[in-house]
C-alpha cells in the first residue's frame, strides 16, 4: 500500500485528498465509482517508504501486552528502546493520541501509510472483545503467510531472470569482442561462405561503429527498462498473459489465496460480512471489483456469503461447499482459512510444476541461441579445413 495526493473536482471545486492504495489505476476507478473527476496523482513521500518494521512492531508489542503491560507502557517501553529517528517519530505519535484517551486503533489510523487498514480494523474488532495479543497474533500470521506466497512466486521468476540475463551477458561478449577478432581471420579468405561474410560484415560493423553500437545498446536496455516499468504496459502484459488459460487459472488462484485469507481475519476479528467484505477490496485487483460490489450488494439484500460468491465466479465447487458448511456450522472464518489454505497448496503445485517444466525449456532456448553464434564462428573454421584436406 502507498500514500498518494490526490486532486480531483467534486461539484465544479478543486480539492485535495491523501489516500492509500496500491496503485494510482485503483485510486482513478473508486474516484469514478463515486463520481469524482480526478486531475492529478501524485506518490507521497512517508514514513512507510523508511520501512518501519511492522512486522518486529507487532512481535514486540504482543510479548509486552502478554506480559501484564498495558498498551500505554508497551509503546512507551518500544519508544525507549528504539533509536532511529522516524521510528521513535512514529511512537511519539501513538503515545499522542494515547494520552488524549484515545484507543489504540484511532491512534494508528494517524499513520495510515505506517499501519495498514486491515490492521487498524483487527486492533478495532479486538478492542470490543479484549483480545488485543490474540488480534495482533493473528494478523502476524496473515502476513507471513502473504510474504510467503510473494516470496514463492518471487523465487520462482527470478530463475529465469539470471539465465535470461547470463545469456545475454553472453551474447554481448561473443558479438561484441569474440566475432570481431575472427573477422580478423577470415579477412584474407577468397570466397567466403555466407556465415564467414556475416562475420566480416559484423566485425567491420563493430570496428568502424563499436562506440555508438554500445551506446544504442544501453539506451536500447534503459528504454526497454523504463517501458516495462509503466503501470500501463505492465497491465497491457498481463492482459496479454492471462488469455492463456493455464495462467489464467493460477492467476486466479493467487488472487483467491488473498482473498480468502484477508476475509477469513476479518469475520475472525468479530467484523460484520459486509464490513469484512469491503475491506478485501484492497488486495483484489481493480478488475475484480465491480464483482465484489455485486457481492456486497447480495450479502446487503439477504443472499448468503456462498451464493453470491459463486454467482461472482470468486468461488470454486469445494469452496462454495466449505462456504455451506461454515454457514451452517458457524464456522465460517474457520472455512475461510481453510479454502485459502486449500488454494495455497493447489498455487503451490502449480508453482512446481511450471518451474519443472519452463526452466528446462528456457534453458534451451537461451542455450540454442549461444550455440547458434558459436556455431555460426567455427561454420568457415571447418570449411578451411575440408578444403585443405
Amino acid at each position: 500500500m502507498k500514500s498518494y495526493d490526490v486532486v480531483y473536482l467534486d461539484n465544479n471545486q478543486r480539492k485535495t485528498a491523501q489516500i492509500t492504495a496500491n496503485s494510482s489505476e485503483e485510486i482513478k476507478s473508486r474516484f469514478l465509482q463515486e463520481g469524482y473527476l480526478v486531475m492529478q496523482i501524485k506518490p507521497r513521500k512517508t514514513l512507510r517508504e523508511k520501512r518501519f518494521p511492522l512486522n518486529l512492531f507487532i512481535q514486540e508489542l504482543v510479548a509486552l501486552l502478554e506480559a501484564g503491560l498495558v498498551i500505554t507502557e508497551a509503546i512507551e517501553a518500544l519508544q525507549a528502546s528504539s533509536r532511529e529517528p522516524h521510528i521513535r517519530n512514529v511512537y511519539d505519535k501513538l503515545l499522542e493520541k494515547l494520552y488524549q484517551g484515545n484507543q489504540l486503533s484511532s491512534a494508528m489510523a494517524v499513520l495510515p501509510t505506517v499501519f495498514p487498514a486491515l490492521l487498524l480494523n483487527t486492533v478495532a474488532s479486538s478492542e470490543q472483545t479484549g483480545h488485543l495479543p490474540v488480534a495482533l497474533k493473528r494478523f502476524q500470521h496473515y502476513e507471513q503467510r502473504m510474504e510467503t506466497l510473494r516470496k514463492r512466486i518471487k523465487a520462482t521468476l527470478l530463475y529465469p531472470t539470471i539465465v535470461m540475463s547470463a545469456g545475454g551477458l553472453i551474447l554481448f561478449f561473443l558479438l561484441g569482442f569474440i566475432i570481431p577478432r575472427f573477422a580478423q581471420v577470415f579477412d584474407g579468405m577468397k570466397n567466403p561462405s555466407g556465415s564467414a561474410r556475416f562475420i566480416l560484415w559484423w566485425g567491420k560493423l563493430v570496428e568502424q561503429h563499436g562506440t555508438l553500437l554500445l551506446a544504442g545498446t544501453f539506451a536500447g536496455i534503459t528504454g526497454l527498462v523504463l517501458f516495462f516499468r509503466n503501470p500501463q504496459v505492465r497491465l497491457m502484459l498481463l492482459h496479454l498473459l492471462l488469455k492463456l488459460p493455464q495462467l489464467r487459472s493460477q492467476y486466479q488462484l493467487t488472487i483467491l489465496v488473498r482473498f480468502y485469507r484477508t476475509l477469513g481475519l476479518l469475520l475472525q476479528g468479530g467484523l460484520p460480512a459486509p464490513q469484512a467484505l469491503n475491506l478485501t477490496r484492497s488486495v483484489l485487483p481493480v478488475s475484480h471489483h465491480m464483482q465484489l460490489q455485486q457481492v456486497l450488494e447480495g450479502v446487503s439484500a439477504g443472499q448468503t456469503l456462498s451464493a453470491t460468491l459463486e454467482s461472482q465466479q470468486l468461488t470454486t465447487p469445494i469452496a462454495s461447499r466449505l462456504l455451506q458448511v461454515g454457514e451452517h456450522s458457524g464456522e465460517l472464518p474457520t472455512m475461510c482459512e481453510r479454502i485459502a489454505a486449500f488454494y495455497d497448496e493447489a498455487l503451490e503445485r502449480a508453482i512446481e510444476t511450471f518451474s519443472k517444466i519452463f526452466e528446462p525449456i528456457l534453458m534451451m532456448i537461451v542455450g540454442g541461441i549461444v550455440g547458434m553464434v558459436v556455431f555460426l564462428l567455427y561454420m568457415p573454421i571447418f570449411e578451411l579445413a575440408g578444403g585443405l584436406s
